[in-house]
């Protein structure tokens, strides 16, 4: 009987609501002490979160915050530091009252850009992407084409301008030339590298599925390297952008280039500043939709 008293007390206690072989009682949860908690030091700051209250509020605002002290910046300077350039810093209202009035031209503007634009851009899309399909999966073809590319490539496109207009028959035609060499080259290079970067196991798949070659680049190739085609279309858009309003500035008759260029000869700068505004605007634009179609036809990539 000694024993078994000793070996029922020595023995460990057994989990809640069930008893041990000796007949002993498991302690209640009640009757436990409860974990305490410990208090972080006062000197340390919990990582990942900001020690002041007003930026954590403002997190996700910063940009907005940027731009209002830019524009406040401009406010002060075109209204209370006094200097030789003055004139060249319109007021904000000023410039936002001559920006409405001037809306309608501005309009015009923007529909005689994208005439241009647009065929431009589309053209060297669909020819980025197709050569640059046949480039990355072919290496004969990247043999032979990328000694070219790595020479041409680096040229600034505004170099064209000039030998566009004088060589093609109408300044639409040259300037969307110039417009097509801005986008092609990282629509290029960039679906190139997509493609060239398949994965091996893509191709194994393929030759076991017996696709042919078409079916290749459109089923497998094409779905694979289109997030690489879409960085080269944001910076190609950039580019095309930048192209165009140089090449206005040459000869166009109408556009938002020629829009600021004419005024900026005549020294109407409130103008001037205002298609400067209404441009950025049109590009933020313009980027914001090729960015949703991007989330729309990447919907895999986080």
């Amino acid at each position: 009987m000694k024993s078994l008293s000793i070996k029922a007390t020595l023995s460990p206690e057994p989990a809640d609501g069930f008893h041990s072989a000796s007949g002993l009682a498991a302690r209640p949860s009640s009757e436990r002490k409860a974990p305490v908690p410990r208090e972080p030091s006062p000197g340390l700051v919990r990582i990942g979160r900001p020690p002041w209250g007003l930026l954590a509020r403002l997190r996700g605002a910063e940009g907005v915050i940027f731009l209002l002290g830019l524009l406040i910046l401009w406010q002060v300077c075109s209204t209370c530091i006094h200097f030789s350039g003055k004139y060249l810093f319109p007021a904000p209202w000023l410039t936002l009252k001559t920006l409405w009035a001037s809306l309608p031209e501005l309009l015009k503007g923007t529909w005689s850009s994208f005439v241009i634009l647009v065929p431009g851009y589309l053209l060297a899309l669909a020819s980025g992407v197709v050569w640059g399909l046949l480039v990355g999966t072919t290496p004969a073809l990247n043999r032979m084409f990328s000694p070219f590319a790595r020479l041409t490539s680096p040229v600034p496109p505004t170099i064209y301008i000039p030998y566009a207009i004088a060589l093609l028959p109408t300044f639409r035609t040259a300037a969307g030339f110039v417009v097509f060499i801005g986008a092609f080259w990282p629509i290029f290079l960039n679906t190139a590298t997509g493609a060239a970067s398949l994965p091996q196991r893509y191709r194994d798949n393929a030759l076991i599925l017996g696709l042919k070659r078409h079916e290749y680049l459109r089923r497998i190739v094409f779905p694979a390297s289109l997030p690489h085609i879409f960085s080269g279309m944001s910076i190609g858009l950039v580019f095309s952008f930048i192209m165009l309003t140089v090449a206005e500035l040459f000869g166009a008759n109408a556009g938002l280039g020629r829009f600021v260029q004419l005024y900026a000869d005549y020294a109407d700068y409130p103008r001037m500043v205002a298609g400067i505004l209404y441009t950025g605007l049109i590009v933020l634009l313009t980027m914001e939709l090729l960015e949703q179609i991007k989330r729309r036809a990447l919907f895999w990539v986080k």
